[in-house]
């Protein structure tokens, strides 16, 4: 019998008809490729009324905002990503991962004073953790303490706000809702759109904070449980809101290319993570130099900017995940990321800062005075430099990862699809067609058939200097195993388009430029 079938046995002898399927032959590569996000939930604190009944380390499957709130806790760090996360992806598949504030933690904190209350009515538009909350605020009949009970009425009536506020006196005091560093992201200012945007203190009033960001928190979630308990499923984009070396370097570790890692060849699972980062131009680049991974991108920002950094980084995650899920070769520039309040116009890094920025391992990005909405500029990583020290641009950018990735899962799918169960010969061996026998030729055949498709679909480019390169042959020591050398020539992005504009005054008039055409 030549032909290798799986089941039908060739001692079967009642008759008549019998087929098996096979599908080996057509079926295409298909990846779901799930989003992940990271996040303190609130169980532990006194904010009773906004905790989570999910269970912390645990990752659950979260299909709309209702259920982040339910399970997480509404206002909550993890909560308030989801809510990022949806403003730019709803058609990812994305899983929760809550964790518990760390032991001992401290919530942070700030104050609002009011000063004096105003001699016209007017509305007080404050603004927290970019957040708009507008105050109207009457003249002559509210005290300065009437007023700060209006405000932290108008606070404690918004339940997805990562924070509660107690009004003593004429002073406002603001707590996070959950213990840790990033609470200190929660920023507290007033009439960020100005005149323009038609917001204006009332006439008269005068207000104080006791800075522009919450302060005073404390703590950094463990996440040795959450990352067991990923196991082996599949998280191509995880937004991790923590940028600490301790947490880092624990992601890292499980995104990484050891022999244990996701990338590393005996899980083959990969995925990047997604982080942000608030601060002056001068700490992002001393920062920066400090990191070196080819999984983590740590899109960096101005200290001013209203929106924490945890919404930073699960806007920037899905404004990813959504486009690299269509097409991981393109560019992630110019995708906004929505519902981001970016720093006022002359607080932004200018261009030669964000190049800086980016230089030393920092994701950049972008806002055009039209739109106010921040964009991806360059979706860089953190790595710089190889295992001697010296600069490297190989894992520079997200969009060599995420076509590495594609190409090997589509390599993969090929080879085990079609020939998971042959048998292994020499180029040349006889043999009667239909038999589950493979060569290495008719795999290098394969291999390239594969790489013209993924060429095609604009993964990778100049498949001739790739088959002189390719090499597959039987290991010298092991019969049963064949040894690959897969060079793709990834494909490039159009990040820049330099001109040289070489202007005249007036061309030379003795030239005969109809003999030129």
């Amino acid at each position: 019998m030549t032909v290798s079938f799986q089941n039908i046995p060739p001692n079967w002898r009642v008759p008549l008809f019998y087929a098996e399927v096979d599908g080996s032959m057509a079926g295409l590569p298909f990846n779901k490729l799930p989003a992940l996000i990271v996040g303190t939930m609130t169980t532990l604190n006194t904010n009773t009324k906004f905790n989570g009944a999910g269970t912390p380390d645990i990752p659950v499957p979260i299909g709309r905002q209702q259920d982040a709130d339910h399970l997480y806790g509404q206002g909550s760090e993890l909560a308030n990503m989801f809510k990022a996360f949806f403003r730019n992806n709803l058609s990812q598949e994305v899983w929760g991962l809550g964790v518990v504030e760390s032991l001992n933690s401290v919530q942070a904190s700030g104050t609002i004073t009011i000063t004096t209350p105003p001699s016209q009515a007017g509305t007080y538009h404050l603004m927290v953790g970019g957040t708009d909350i507008p105050i109207n605020i009457l003249a002559g009949t509210m005290t300065v303490n009437q007023i700060a009970s209006a405000i932290a009425a108008a606070i404690n009536a918004l339940p997805g706000l990562p924070c509660t506020a107690v009004a003593a006196a004429a002073i406002v005091t603001i707590t996070a809702k959950w213990g840790g560093v990033n609470g200190n992201e929660i920023t507290m200012q007033d009439n960020y759109y100005g005149p323009l945007g038609g917001q204006i203190m009332p006439v008269g009033m005068v207000v104080t904070y006791s800075g522009p960001t919450l302060t005073g928190g404390v703590g950094v979630p463990d996440f040795t449980n959450a990352i067991t308990n990923l196991g082996d499923n599949q998280y191509e984009y995880v937004a991790l809101p923590y940028t600490d070396s301790d947490t880092l370097l624990m992601w890292e570790g499980e995104f990484g290319f050891s022999d244990g890692g996701r990338w590393g060849w005996q899980r083959m699972l990969y995925g990047l993570l997604y982080s942000a980062m608030r601060g002056t131009y001068s700490d992002l680049v001393l920062w920066g130099e400090t990191r070196n991974s080819a999984v983590t991108t740590v899109m960096g920002f101005e200290s001013s900017a209203p929106s924490p950094s945890y919404e930073w980084s699960a806007a920037y995650c899905a404004k990813a995940a959504v486009a690299l899920t269509i097409d991981p070769a393109r560019p992630l520039q110019t995708l906004h990321m929505e519902g981001i309040v970016p720093a006022k116009k002359h607080d932004r890094f200018i261009l030669g800062e964000s190049n800086s920025l980016a230089m030393n391992g920092i994701a950049t990005n972008r806002t055009f005075d039209n739109s106010d909405v921040p964009q991806i500029s360059r979706e860089t990583l953190t790595y710089q430099v190889n295992l001697y020290g010296q600069p490297d641009d190989a894992f520079e950018l997200v969009t060599t990862m995420a076509t590495l990735s594609a190409l090997i899962r589509n390599f993969r799918y090929v080879i085990t699809t079609k020939y998971p169960r042959h048998k292994l010969a020499d180029d040349g061996t006889r043999f009667a067609p239909g038999q589950a026998i493979v060569t290495p030729s008719i795999i290098k055949a394969e291999i390239v058939a594969q790489y013209s498709i993924d060429e095609f679909n604009g993964l990778v480019e100049n498949i001739a200097a790739f088959k002189a390169n390719l090499i597959v042959e039987r290991d010298g020591n092991d019969p049963n195993r064949v040894n690959v050398l897969y060079p793709p020539d990834l494909i490039n992005q159009l990040r820049m388009f330099a001109v040289l504009a070489q202007f005249r005054l007036q061309y030379d008039r003795g030239l005969d430029f109809g003999t030129l055409q």
